[in-house]
């Protein structure tokens, strides 16, 4: 090699150093919500953590949000980052089908998606592929195995469906995402690990948003009838 290309190399070496070093002092632009995420986590773990078995990656699927959003939130305690995907709510959840969740229920037959926490099991292969089973750790998702209520992956929650619709399809009341995302999640998110599912409203900058629309939880009375009650934000 002569002079003129090791000085060409060093020059491009150089440049490719300088640009890696601005791109990685950019700042985060969802730092505020990734932190404020992190802290939710590990609130939650701190609350049910005698349930979990591995509390080094916690899921947060926050329902404020529109389907059309990701909303879905993949936090890596261990290594701070965090990641976020799309992921479906019930027709039960939403019988207008315009991608906003306006009611939780734990009862079976209810086809609603339930808030709380969950604990993640194994995977296995069921009706819907491959799927991860949940346990639900709180009053209001209690009913989470007798109504198989499980993550599993749905081609009406991939990223093109938005994109071609406005908002995701829904599921039976399981967390539904998209393929590739359901891959990374199938892999780092079960066997024992924290599940939490609530209406946060934590917008990408760090903002809190309010739905447009009353959210309420369907409950069954001492009666065996159903009720509504809005929903109060507790477990």
């Amino acid at each position: 090699m002569n002079r003129r290309d090791l000085l060409k190399g060093t020059l491009a070496a150089g440049a490719a150093a300088s640009m890696a070093g601005r791109a990685f002092a950019q700042p985060n632009p969802t730092a505020s919500r990734d932190s404020q995420l992190f802290a939710l986590a590990r609130e939650q773990l701190a609350r049910v953590g005698d349930w979990i078995w591995k509390k080094d990656i916690v899921g947060i699927a926050d329902f404020a949000l529109h389907s059309s959003q990701q909303r879905f939130h993949f936090v890596d305690l261990v290594n701070e980052r965090v990641e976020s995907y799309h992921v479906s709510h019930g027709t039960g959840s939403d019988s207008e089908h315009d991608g906003w969740l306006k009611r939780y229920s734990n009862i079976e037959g209810s086809e609603a998606t339930s808030r709380g926490a969950y604990m993640t099991r194994s995977w296995y292969t069921g009706r819907y592929g491959t799927s991860i089973r949940l346990d639900g750790l709180d009053p209001t998702n209690s009913n989470a195995l007798p109504r198989a209520i499980v993550m599993h992956e749905a081609e009406y929650a991939r990223p093109e469906h938005v994109q071609q619709w406005g908002r995701l399809g829904r599921s039976n009341g399981c967390f539904a995402l998209g393929p590739e995302q359901f891959d990374n999640v199938l892999l780092n998110l079960s066997g024992g690990r924290l599940l939490f599912a609530d209406s946060i409203g934590l917008a990408a900058d760090g903002s809190r948003l309010t739905p447009p629309i009353t959210q309420t939880e369907l409950l069954r009375n001492e009666y065996g009838g159903t009720f509504e009650r809005t929903n109060p934000g507790v477990f």
